[in-house]
């Protein structure tokens, strides 16, 4: 029989589950990673590319996700045990949630780094740095503080300590404290910088940009670039959204609440886009800089423009929220299994994980200075040694593997009935049309997803 209540407590309502899976999702990629993508692969017709995807590939995994953890009620890897024994399946599927875990930690390591630049750009923009700086200038102040070990252990130390607090203090006083807060601050300030966006004049050449589909500026690489985004917008594959449907209660509709997280998940990414793409046209900045887009192009139009001090002190304001509500998700799952597994405290479990991620942060850090070494993957020169070789593991394998695999035990190892019971009882068009492209489209589509990150085409 499988456990009908978490250890670890629940959400007080649905909202607030909306809030902390949309905090989960919403981090560095939405803020950072989709409007430079949008930039970089043509605008609208990525932007189309990449609403399909979600549709097929993002919500059916994170249904599934959601499923597993409010079956099981326990952390990915003590989930997927119990669901392994009551569905009479191999034992072997348990290790999804073990993958799971590993990912998130292994993620967080790094992604507590670059959340750490966010940190740093926070105060120098508070403090007007970039007013009246070049380009050239501001590359300096970026390479200056990625190649500084001690700069950058500093702001990942106060990262992981803002992170690891959070999710020691439980679910009820820490998290969903932490998301009640964070969210409508995250969106409040996302609407402030569209709406000062919408002041330079840019605007309306924003919304054709995003919005009018130009498919002769996307390539096959723009729409696999769209497929495999989607699939890592929504926080896939690392154990997050399982171990936060673990404290959805019974009566929530998990479809219902999919939709809501996705459709969230989406507008601000969009909104991102529309508040940062009229501040670097007006400036005359490309907005198809890659991943330089917001450390290094954005800070020379805040110091160009009218109040750029206090409007730049925002966006990166915004850009740590983000960061903060994901990476307390990706720390919760190892929390919540030293919890179950060895009946430790939460206070001292979320110490020795955050310490564990903590120490590996320290390896990323190196990659871009002392420990820096190139290598070829994919076809692709890599410069940053082991940050690069963390990456590489979790968004490009372990990640894509872990949503297939979720995809697959989900459709096709679980007994039918108990994958209706969950999604609420009724068999209708509905949970016919998700069980199809949950068995069929999503596990084809993430593997073409896998293949294409790790350079096969």
């Amino acid at each position: 029989m499988l456990k009908q209540a978490s250890i670890h407590g629940q959400w007080s309502t649905r909202m607030v589950f909306i809030l902390a899976a949309t905090g989960s999702a919403v981090g560095l990629g939405n803020i950072w990673k989709f409007p430079y993508l949008a930039g970089e692969y043509g605008g609208g017709a990525f932007v189309l590319v990449y609403l399909l995807s979600i549709a097929l590939i993002g919500i059916p995994v994170m249904m599934s996700e959601i499923l597993i953890g409010r079956r099981g009620r326990q952390s990915p890897l003590n989930s997927l045990k119990s669901l392994v024994e009551n569905e009479g399946a191999r034992r072997e599927w348990q290790w999804i949630g073990l993958v799971g875990i590993l990912s998130a930690l292994v993620t967080i390591s790094f992604y507590s780094v670059i959340a750490g630049w966010a940190l740093a750009y926070l105060v120098r923009t508070s403090a007007g740095v970039f007013v009246g700086v070049t380009h050239e200038g501001i590359d300096s102040i970026f390479s200056d503080l990625v190649s500084d070990p001690e700069r950058l252990l500093a702001w990942h130390t106060i990262f992981m300590v803002m992170t690891t607090v959070v999710v020691a203090r439980g679910v009820k006083s820490g998290l969903e404290q932490a998301v009640k807060f964070m969210m409508p601050m995250l969106l409040l300030l996302l609407v402030f910088l569209v709406v000062y966006g919408s002041t330079t004049g840019k605007l309306t050449d924003t919304f054709l940009f995003l919005f009018t589909p130009d498919f002769s500026q996307l390539s096959a690489a723009g729409m696999l670039e769209a497929m495999g985004h989607a699939f890592f917008t929504l926080s896939l594959g690392m154990g997050a959204i399982m171990i936060y449907g673990s404290y959805l209660p019974g009566e929530v509709s998990i479809g219902k609440a999919t939709l809501l997280v996705a459709g969230m998940d989406t507008v601000i990414a969009l909104l991102a886009g529309l508040a940062i793409f009229p501040i670097a046209l007006a400036n005359g900045l490309a907005v198809d800089s890659g991943p330089g887009l917001i450390f290094q192009t954005l800070p020379v139009a805040f110091g160009q423009m009218p109040d750029g001090v206090l409007f730049g002190a925002l966006f990166f304001l915004l850009l740590v929220f983000a960061a903060w509500t994901s990476s307390i998700s990706l720390l919760e799952p190892g929390v919540a299994w030293l919890v179950e597994s060895l009946n430790m405290q939460r206070r001292r479990a979320a110490a020795w994980v955050g310490l564990s991620v903590w120490m590996l942060g320290i390896v990323t850090i190196m990659s871009f200075s002392s420990w820096s070494f190139e290598f070829e993957f994919a076809g692709e020169t890599k410069h940053n040694g082991m940050f690069d070789i963390f990456n590489i593991l979790t968004a490009g394998i372990l990640l894509p593997l872990g949503g297939l695999a979720i995809a697959l035990f989900c459709g096709w190892i679980m007994r039918r009935q108990s994958v209706a019971d969950e999604l609420g009882g009724k068999e209708g068009a509905g949970f016919e049309l998700w069980y199809f492209v949950t068995r069929y489209i999503t596990p084809l589509a993430v593997f073409v997803v896998f293949l294409r990150a790790i350079g096969v085409f």
